[in-house]
């Protein structure tokens, strides 16, 4: 739901005369995004008041609890302030809070509250001495593994590599342990990411002198700063960085709107470093957020305003890209939610659960309120929003479907009619071109001397041509008109619109052509 709000224009809003305040848009998809300093997030008379920016330029918006369409709001960095009244308020609006460092790193998630689950952690917690850990660990890899064969298939046009990660998914089904499950999902990550080496990254014409050489082609995911995932060197690593980052914090959301517990995972090796259960529940969606950065970078170029690298190299999003990226959220959680949900429920099942006890609730995707109605099946999963189209060669913002803004559409075409022009006065100036050209003037001049006025009937005259066959050659195609003479398309057309009157030996066949006899005389 799209909401637009207008600015407080109260005093007590306006610290300085010198500061500019522009209206803040929520996006269609419920996904608002704050960054720069001084972040401010209140209440003010019953609403959510909203503050962001940089420098003195700052936005600003008044929430009510009713029509607001907001899912969920997004801070990136930590210069700012967040009052308890205003996470009440989003608690009571089922909205989530998440906080993100700016190197991409989830600090906070808050979601909707509710009761823990004590015999859901507990099996949880117990998963590891019960044949439910490795299930759960073979269920989550497999749907990753063969996400990757479908990407490297489909996205990069790679079936070799798409057959070496076939096999590897086929050697899950036999893992006999936690370990080996690793070690296979290891094996076939190299194979994937090796598959992405030397992707060209394109940007607009205008930007290429202010773009590194190492940002134009993908290497690899390990970042040289870092030898990890970590301080992303290029822009698809940064951008996949914080898209992971929005998936991490949506994993941790449906843990815990299930009950479970975040930090206990059964892939990833606990670690205070991490909530190693969201990053096992990560795992089966990364293709897909793999799928959505190659569609991106395929199909459309990046602008550098976007990016801004550090005195150490490390690749950072601006806020207003991050802001754009951030609406993909709600694709991630509608895709992370089904996998939440089946480990709920293999947890409970492989324990000492009565069979008339039932089975948890399906909060996340409503799958038994479907399955009451008579809906099995669950709704497909929605794709993530379309990136910016931009100018090949300036990066101005343009139509879904444009390659050039208008007035660079304008200097590549005059600049493709001078080449093509060129290339056509060089192609007709060769010896081949001379050559056809005479064939045809001696075939033409041989064809002229042969004939005789006597070669056409008497009523097939000049006055006959004018009245009655040259009108008539509108209702006929110029192909049709070049094969029959015998000429090139071009002279056909003259003919057709009355430019040019063919040579008198042409006139019985084109009488033919649009049925004029002598019963018309």
């Amino acid at each position: 739901m799209a909401a637009t709000y207008k600015l407080d224009h109260s005093a007590k809003s306006r610290n300085s005369s010198n500061l500019h305040f522009n209206q803040l848009v929520m996006p269609r998809h419920g996904v608002l995004t704050l960054y720069g300093y001084g972040v401010k997030i209140s209440m003010e008379q019953g609403h959510l008041a909203i503050e962001d920016g940089l420098g003195i330029e700052r936005r600003q918006a008044r929430l009510p609890r009713v029509g607001h369409g907001l899912r969920r709001l997004v801070v990136i960095g930590a210069d700012g302030m967040v009052s308890l009244a205003a996470l009440r308020w989003l608690a009571d609006q089922d909205a989530a809070f998440v906080m993100l460092d700016r190197d991409g790193s989830v600090l906070i998630t808050t979601g909707p509250v509710r009761p823990s689950d004590a015999k859901l952690r507990r099996a949880q917690a117990l998963a590891h001495s019960s044949e439910a850990a490795l299930r759960i660990a073979r269920k989550l890899i497999s749907s990753k593994v063969a996400g990757q064969q479908q990407v490297a298939k489909e996205k990069l046009l790679d079936s070799t590599t798409a057959q070496v990660i076939g096999k590897f998914h086929s050697e899950l089904a036999t893992a006999e342990t936690i370990a080996a499950v690793r070690l296979i999902e290891s094996q076939a990550a190299a194979a994937y990411w090796a598959a992405w080496r030397g992707l060209p990254i394109t940007f607009p014409k205008n930007d290429l002198s202010r773009v590194p050489d190492h940002w134009r082609a993908f290497d690899t995911r390990k970042s040289p700063l870092s030898g990890s995932q970590r301080l992303a060197a290029n822009p698809v690593n940064a951008i996949l960085n914080y898209l992971y980052a929005l998936l991490e914090s949506e994993s941790r959301l449906a843990a815990a709107a299930l009950g479970l517990d975040p930090g206990l995972g059964f892939i990833h090796v606990d670690t205070s470093a991490r909530d190693s259960f969201a990053c096992d529940l990560m795992e089966p969606v990364r293709p897909q957020v793999d799928a959505f950065v190659l569609d991106w970078i395929t199909r459309e170029s990046l602008r550098r305003e976007w990016f801004f690298e550090q005195r150490d190299g490390n690749c950072r999003l601006m806020g207003e890209f991050t802001a754009r990226l951030s609406e993909t959220s709600q694709t991630w959680a509608r895709a992370v939610a089904p996998y939440a949900e089946y480990v709920a429920h293999t947890l409970l099942s492989s324990g000492t659960r009565p069979a008339s006890q039932p089975l948890p609730p399906t909060r996340l995707t409503q799958r038994h309120r479907r399955e009451a109605k008579g809906a099995s099946s669950l709704p497909p999963i929605q794709s993530a929003p379309r990136p910016q189209t931009i100018c090949r060669t300036c990066g101005t913002p343009i139509s879904m479907g444009d390659k050039h803004c208008g007035q660079c559409a304008v200097a590549v075409w005059r600049k493709g009619l001078i080449a093509a022009a060129r290339v056509g006065r060089v192609a007709a100036q060769s010896a081949e071109a001379q050559a056809r050209r005479s064939e045809t003037k001696r075939r033409h001049d041989a064809a002229r001397l042969a004939w005789r006025p006597s070669d056409n009937p008497d009523w097939l005259n000049g006055e006959t041509y004018s009245n009655k066959i040259e009108p008539r050659l509108a209702g006929i195609t110029v192909p049709a008109i070049s094969s029959a003479l015998g000429v090139s398309e071009p002279y056909a057309a003259d003919i057709r619109t009355g430019r040019r009157r063919p040579h008198p030996r042409h006139w019985l066949k084109l009488a033919q052509i649009v049925n004029v006899s002598e019963e018309w005389n």
